[in-house]
């Protein structure tokens, strides 16, 4: 019976050992092992391959943009949030870290006692009580790491919501400036249909077109401020979203720019390897794979024996002012070796939790490793994607815009009916709107690319 005891001491510890991780770079290789083979370089990338860089929203050259950035960093509730998950993690790691500190109690106790029948007696009780456990298997040094783990990951997962917040700040400025060059294509399509009207109703007047073209146009005139009133709508939407962002009451009284800024260059992609070592998103899940095999190592530790240490020291008297004669103080040390013999299967069942939580840890990290990938992969396409599109469109809306011309002198030559110049009309202002979606398009993509490699703002 001893020996098989012994034998199960034995393969307890080295499991133990193996479970032991007490670096993130122990735990990345472990993470790593588990992702599919890497490319050397991006796919989709066009660029010569550079190291990542910084100051993103610097980059943009707005400096109102720069200042909401700033401003959300400070006043974002879901940033706040984050933040406070922060220092809550920091106060768990510390809770794990005081238990490998004596803990040093202090007691002080009054109260009255007697016999019936005879007169009662105060005493007083003053005494220190001090305990600690030998971690001889880890169990606390284990669970300290995984907590200091855990509070770096929740760290790292901050750094990324402060890249999420300032992207979310930026596509929704930009969102804000491109609904309002959405209004004025709308406007310029009404001043163009209110020209139109006025030639059909002359003409209606005169006898040379019916009543056919007059309603046309009146419908087309309709449909126009329908429009207007859709896309300002829309416009204040998109403020009071960025004032939400901001922390702000959404008023939708925040006015900006009305151009939409330049579109900076390309950021270098950097290598898929550096990501893993690089993005935020993916650093937290690799410590939290650290913080997994550390509590299946405190997990299994604590099917082991403890081994304590205690400690106390008392003086009691019936007189305050003698509880410390020496007389009247007594002293005790004591250790305690406490094996669990019987416990319903509760530890074996808190291993087998912490494994599996080792193993959700693993697959969540590999999942977040693909995602950053599958997130620079189809940013690097779109870029590509957009800037095809938005040559294509600027094309389509300048010869729009020439075709619109000429219909509109047939059509008052007579030379075209009002339909085909309604057509065209309503092509051309399409082309309008689609070129300023493209362009708007191409400021989030760019965003989006430096968000999925992870770099930062100054």
């Amino acid at each position: 019976m001893m020996t098989r005891f012994i034998f199960t001491l034995l393969g307890l510890l080295i499991l133990n050992a193996c479970a032991s991780i007490s670096s993130p770079e122990d735990a990345r290789g472990i993470a790593n092992a588990s992702l599919p083979k890497m490319p050397i370089e991006w796919t989709m990338a066009r660029e010569k391959v550079g190291e990542v860089e910084v100051g993103w929203i610097e980059k943009i050259g707005d400096p109102l943009l720069s200042e909401l950035v700033v401003e959300a960093q400070t006043t974002n509730r879901d940033l706040q949030a984050a933040a406070a998950a922060v220092s809550q993690s920091q106060a768990f790691a510390a809770q794990a870290r005081s238990a490998l500190f004596p803990a040093l109690d202090g007691t002080i106790t009054k109260g009255r006692s007697g016999v019936i029948d005879l007169p009662s007696s105060d005493f007083y009780n003053l005494g220190l009580q001090l305990g600690w456990e030998a971690d001889v298997w880890g169990r606390v040094r284990s669970a300290k790491r995984a907590a200091a783990f855990s509070a770096f990951s929740a760290e790292a997962d901050y750094i990324f919501t402060q890249y999420s917040i300032a992207a979310a700040v930026a596509q929704s400025y930009f969102l804000v400036i491109e609904a309002g060059l959405q209004t004025e294509v709308s406007r310029k399509s009404l001043t163009a249909l209110q020209e139109t009207d006025l030639i059909v109703t002359a003409k209606y007047e005169l006898g040379a077109v019916s009543a056919l073209d007059v309603a046309l146009s009146r419908s087309d005139l309709a449909n126009a401020r329908a429009s207007i009133a859709e896309v300002e709508g829309s416009r204040r939407n998109a403020i009071r979203a960025l004032e939400v962002l901001l922390g702000r009451y959404p008023s939708a009284e925040l006015t900006l720019r009305q151009t939409l800024p330049s579109i900076p260059s390309a950021p270098p992609p950097g290598l898929p390897s550096t990501l893993l070592e690089r993005r935020p998103d993916i650093i937290a899940a690799e410590l939290n794979v650290a913080s997994a095999f550390n509590n299946v190592k405190s997990a299994r530790a604590a099917r082991l024996p403890t081994i304590s240490l205690t400690s106390s020291i008392e003086g009691s008297s019936t007189d305050l002012s003698d509880i410390l004669d020496p007389g009247n103080v007594m002293w005790q040390l004591a250790s305690n070796l406490l094996a669990p013999l019987f416990d319903g299967g509760l530890r074996k069942a808190q291993v087998d939790e912490a494994n599996a939580g080792q193993q959700q840890a693993i697959a969540a990290y590999a999942q977040t490793a693909l995602n950053a990938f599958r997130d620079v992969e189809n940013s690097l396409d779109q870029g590509a994607v957009l800037l095809e599109r938005v040559t294509a469109l600027r094309e389509a809306a300048s010869e729009a815009n020439k075709a619109l011309e000429i219909s509109q002198l047939r059509y008052q030559e007579g030379e075209t009916d009002l339909l085909d110049v309604l057509t065209i009309q309503n092509n051309t202002f399409a082309a309008d709107s689609a070129l300023v979606s493209a362009e708007r398009a191409q400021l989030d993509e760019w965003i989006n690319l430096n968000l999925a490699l992870g770099g930062g703002w100054q």
